[in-house]
């Protein structure tokens, strides 16, 4: 008999005394599926045994460098595993040198997200990035070191304080597909490391790479063509899917799974509570697929979901998985195996500004009906813009037998088609006939850009709190873009710099503008309006609990194809009219009050152009 120690026993040698029984106790919850999953990853090999034992001592010392706040942290979201699915959380993303510069200027930017009443924000990529040009710090050269340009580590710390104490969580990018080519482990891989070369998708030829380019898709064909990268310290051909800098992860190698469970652990007692897990669905390659959201990429979220489980189990996991819905509740996992406690909802932001384009709810409708219900404490990520670009192939499924076309033409709408309002740009669209992505900012792609005269202006605000009334009500966490509370505009100044001219979703990476900051509360300017309309949504909303994640949803019949009505709970209905036409709407029975000016209603009721109501079920006194 082996005298080895156990995994449980590896994870409790680092821990003091103290932590060691609730330790044990989350572990023992874990196992199976910890166990299960890494398993049938690396199971077969003859040193899974010691690979695992390490691995779960340095995940016993990562715990117990834990904070006593972050333990305190916790042990509360334990006792409320669903504490993020409430109606009164509000997400908020942007840029750290966007928003404030670096970390002490957001910092100081605190006050503006409680005024907004945000309770989640998500700093996309703050840790060190490639030199030169880095995909906008998503070509990650640390997991350990934030980027010297933003500040420190310990301003990060002072950071995290900060917002816990304002009661905002902080979300962080965890890029697990790739690396920059300036990492350690791929300058270490350059150098002739065997052990750090074996972390990386390498070939001495272009043999398997072309098999694999017949079945796998290209990310960006125009900037970057391609999955595969020659580079000449190795002299061998790189895996890269997405830029030539960023080298894809081999996870088929359980030293990369360790490393990345390592990194995200760091992070965690750095006080990050919300890992967005980067481009989920590339993780596991596989000859003759599109290597797209193999069984193998589920596993490993799953491993990542239970070691959080154990060692920080405040932790949220969020899959950035830009899939078709009916691909998006594995990465929620099941009941016997939890993967991620949230997922972007990717199809419904796509299908908000089809709807737009259209004057038609079609898409929309059809996405919706195909949500499926929630797990327990999980949740879906609703927003309206982000960083990134509008994804059209998410549709696929739902626009029809001339479904690239249909989509080709919503593009071509926001890239400012004769007749369109919108001011966008076209992302990585390899012909007129097909459509990959949409650029712009919110305001610009729904006219406030281009609007000249009073009812220009008034159209283009509607259409933007159509789309913000969605992302409230729709029954998710709803995430803020950064100045669309205040109706920023795009921002062209990418196309005078060479390391981002090729690149047009800096059309929606703007500076913060202070400018229309101060005019938020006047009520009479663009921004104003956008400001206080947006409040008064979000105030709204914490009171009710119709519109929780996990609240009931349901759509309702409209006599016009341009009428959403959209029912959540036992009587909140979200009336929206995507048209530039009214058209009457006939409620369902009972008194129906106004949430938004007080008034009630019976019968009919008409929708003016672009015009959203959120109408709340008076009920019958018992």
């Amino acid at each position: 008999m082996s005298n080895t120690p156990g995994p449980l026993s590896r994870l409790l040698a680092p821990l003091p005394a103290p932590l060691r029984d609730d330790a044990a106790r989350r572990y023992a919850q874990q196992e199976a599926v910890l166990l299960e999953r890494l398993g049938a990853l690396y199971g077969q090999r003859a040193d899974f045994t010691a690979w695992l034992g390490e691995l779960m001592e340095s995940i016993g010392r990562l715990h117990a460098a834990r904070s006593p706040e972050l333990l305190d942290l916790d042990a509360a979201r334990e006792a409320r595993p669903d504490w993020f699915a409430s109606q009164s959380m509000l997400g908020y993303s942007t840029y750290v040198q966007r928003f404030g510069g670096n970390l002490r200027g957001v910092a100081a930017r605190i006050a503006h997200l409680r005024e907004l009443g945000v309770t989640y924000l998500h700093l996309l990529p703050f840790l060190r990035a490639r030199a030169g040009e880095s995909d906008g710090g998503f070509a990650v050269a640390s997991f350990e070191q934030v980027e010297p340009q933003l500040g420190s580590n310990a301003d990060l710390l002072e950071l995290t304080a900060q917002l816990r104490a304002a009661g905002i969580s902080l979300c962080s990018d965890l890029i697990l597909n790739h690396v920059a080519d300036d990492h350690a482990w791929a300058l270490g891989a350059k150098a002739g490391d065997a052990r750090l070369r074996a972390f990386f998708h390498t070939f001495p030829d272009r043999a398997q790479p072309d098999r694999y380019e017949r079945t796998v898709g290209q990310v960006f064909p125009q900037a970057a063509p391609g999955n595969f990268t020659f580079v000449p310290e190795l002299q061998r051909w790189v895996w890269t899917t997405f830029y030539p800098y960023q080298w894809d992860l081999n996870y088929a190698n359980p030293a990369v799974f360790a490393a990345m469970a390592g990194a995200m652990l760091g992070l965690a007692n750095q006080g990050v509570e919300v890992f967005r897990l980067d481009s989920t669905a590339f993780l596991w390659k596989r000859d003759g697929t599109d290597c797209m959201n193999q069984p193998e990429a589920h596993h490993l979220l799953q491993a990542l979901r239970a070691i959080a489980a154990i060692a920080a189990p405040g932790v949220l996991l969020k899959a950035e998985a830009i899939v078709p819905t009916p691909k998006l509740p594995a990465y929620f996992g099941s009941d016997a195996a939890p993967e991620c406690h949230i997922a972007y909802h990717s199809s419904l932001m796509a299908a908000g500004w089809g709807a737009l384009a259209e004057q038609d709810t079609d898409l929309l409708r059809q996405v919706i009906a195909a949500t499926p219900p929630l797990p327990p404490a999980a949740c879906w990520l609703s927003y309206v813009r982000c960083h990134d670009d509008i994804g059209w192939n998410v549709l696929l499924n739902e626009a029809g037998p001339d479904g690239p076309a249909r989509l080709a033409r919503i593009a071509r709408f926001f890239a400012g088609a004769p007749g369109s309002y919108a001011r966008g740009a076209a992302f990585q669209s390899s012909s007129a006939d097909q459509a990959h992505g949409s650029n712009g900012m919110a305001a610009s792609l729904a006219g406030l850009e281009s609007a000249v005269t009073v009812v220009e202006h008034e159209y283009a605000l509607r259409r933007l709190l159509l789309l913000h009334g969605l992302a409230l009500s729709f029954g998710a966490l709803p995430v803020l873009y950064m100045g669309d509370e205040l109706g920023m505009t795009n921002d062209y100044s990418y196309t005078q710099r060479a390391d981002r001219a090729m690149d047009s979703r800096w059309l929606q990476r703007p500076a913060f503008d202070d400018s229309l900051l101060d005019w938020r509360h006047d009520g009479v300017s663009a921004s104003g309006r956008l400001y206080m309309a947006l409040r008064q949504l979000v105030e709204l909303r914490v009171r009710l609990p119709a519109l929780a994640a996990d609240a009931p949803r349901q759509l309702l019949p409209a006599q016009s194809p341009a009428v959403l009505a959209l029912l959540r709970g036992e009587g909140f209905l979200n009336l929206s009219n995507f048209s530039g036409a009214g058209h009457p709407y006939a409620l369902p029975p009972g008194v129906w009050r106004n949430c938004l000016d007080g008034s009630t209603v019976t019968g009919s009721i008409g929708l003016q152009p672009w015009h959203m109501l959120w109408l709340e079920q008076e009920r019958e006194p018992t």
